[in-house]
């Protein structure tokens, strides 16, 4: 059996952390005379209360965890925080179900972006800032998860940045703790960056802090529902937009440029892949919208560039409803949803080293059929990969191709037509927040859905955050007989 002491002990500190920052949007909440700070001091209250009682009843000093162990954390961090993070929803003046409280925390902490919320211009301060910062903590947990965690757990190919972590534990700072400090300091460091350019450019105080937390994280929640038009203001673009790519690029290489190696930045294909996909997918949606659909080419490419990188790093943000731009964009678009950024960062979908280890291997497939006696080796960034990779990867992609699909089907069976039901599984398993269509795209929300599809939908987020298999391994029997 399972060992659970350390699991349940680790979930607590955790758990902790979340309800103490539930203090923030209180004193927010507090200063503005809003009510709401009593939900939020309440749901502080509860969770302090569960999380300490964990710790202090599962203390068992430090201890090794398990890969098994590992696999029911993970599980049961993005599932336990989310449930107490929906009680401020519940009880604050939005006067939300569970089922909408719970969808909106697991949309946030999995840095999704959907949302159930209509009329956040008129919403309390400390619940917009609450939403912001659910995110920004989901976007700094899948990073230090990402170089710690699915490593280690063989995730979909993630074990090819066993070796990266490890190195660049040694050569940057000797301990893993240490690490995970560094990449917090970075974390921290750009998103005070952009709170203040989002000022400078004409944000209030809060929704610069809010957007800069959202921004970093590629997460979208946003404090209008309009989201970024509502500022209507080029600057503001810009500055996400660049935000968004700084989101989307491994931390691991802020942290190395930090302590003297920035050369990694220009050097790392996977970096230099996205960079290209980008700038490639932007040019021709900008070309698309200026020649197609005769709009002006400062707002062309203003419009065009922020979008497409908003979908596919899986933030979520809008300046316009890019649904009825039809054609090559719309469908460009819904590519690139499934492609995210790269991994390390805080983007979601398959991300961008598992296509370069497919365009690999499906190379070297060619090659053998040219010259059968040749000897010939798939390379990841320069390096040989790792045995058992490349059909980690394919094994991934297969599993995303049916999560998606399955996912559809359950939509479909709510009663959602099939543009809603492929785009919203397709967006909760890729946690890019708005769809495509009228309901659930860019200018709709998830409200109107059913809760059975919101329930769905909250499980896809969970399923695409946590790279799909760490959450599958959980029903194999096997698993659980050790």
């Amino acid at each position: 059996m399972i060992n659970l002491r350390p699991v349940f002990q680790i979930l607590g500190v955790l758990l902790s952390i979340l309800s103490a920052g539930m203090l923030i949007p209180a004193l927010v909440d507090l200063a503005a005379g809003n009510p709401d700070w009593i939900s939020f001091t309440g749901g502080g209250a509860l969770g302090l209360f569960v999380g300490i009682a964990l710790m202090l009843s599962c203390w068992s000093g430090p201890s090794r965890i398990t890969i098994r162990q590992a696999f029911l954390l993970t599980n049961l961090t993005w599932l336990v925080l989310p449930a107490f993070a929906a009680v401020p929803f519940m009880f604050s003046i939005l006067e939300m179900s569970f089922t909408d409280a719970f969808f909106e925390a697991m949309s946030g902490i999995t840095t999704t972006g959907s949302t159930v919320i209509s009329g956040l211009d008129n919403a309390p301060p400390g619940l917009l800032l609450w939403r912001a910062i659910l995110q920004w903590l989901g976007g700094i947990g899948i990073i230090i998860m990402a170089l710690t965690v699915l490593p280690m757990l063989r995730v979909g190919g993630m074990q090819i940045f066993k070796v990266e972590a490890f190195e660049a534990q040694e050569k940057v700072m000797p301990r893993a703790t240490q690490l995970a400090s560094g990449l917090t300091m970075v974390y921290v460091l750009l998103t005070a960056i952009w709170t203040v350019m989002y000022t400078l450019a004409g944000m209030s105080l809060l929704d610069g802090v809010a957007h800069a937390m959202t921004t970093i994280a590629t997460g979208g929640y946003s404090t209008h529902d309009l989201s970024l038009a509502y500022f209507d203001s080029a600057r503001i673009d810009a500055i996400a937009t660049v935000g968004m790519v700084v989101g989307s690029i491994p931390f691991i290489l802020y942290l190395q440029a930090v302590r003297g190696n920035p050369g990694r930045l220009f050097t790392d294909t996977q970096v230099r892949w996205f960079l290209a996909i980008v700038v490639a997918s932007v040019a021709a949606v900008v070309l698309y919208l200026w020649q197609r659909l005769d709009m002006p080419l400062p707002e062309a490419l203003r419009h065009g560039s922020f979008n497409l990188i908003s979908v596919m790093t899986g933030t979520g943000y809008a300046t316009t409803d890019f649904w009825q731009w039809g054609g090559l964009p719309v469908m460009l678009m819904f590519g690139l949803m499934f492609v995210g950024g790269c991994a390390g960062s805080t983007t979601c979908g398959i991300k961008i080293f598992r296509f370069q280890v497919l365009y690999a291997v499906a190379k070297t497939q060619v090659q053998r059929l040219l010259q059968p006696s040749g000897v010939f080796i798939p390379y990841f960034n320069r390096k040989p990969l790792l045995a058992g990779v490349g059909e980690a990867v394919m094994g991934f992609f297969f599993l995303y191709g049916v999560s998606v699909g399955v996912l559809t089907i359950v939509l479909g069976a709510f009663g959602l037509d099939y543009v809603t039901a492929l785009s919203g599984a397709a967006t909760a398993i890729s946690n890019v927040g708005p769809g495509l269509g009228e309901t659930i795209g860019p200018a709709g929300n998830f409200a109107s859905l059913p809760d059975g599809a919101k329930w769905a939908l909250s499980f896809g987020m969970m399923l695409g955050r946590l790279e799909l298999f760490t959450v599958l391994v959980l029903l194999m029997p096997r698993f659980w007989r050790g």
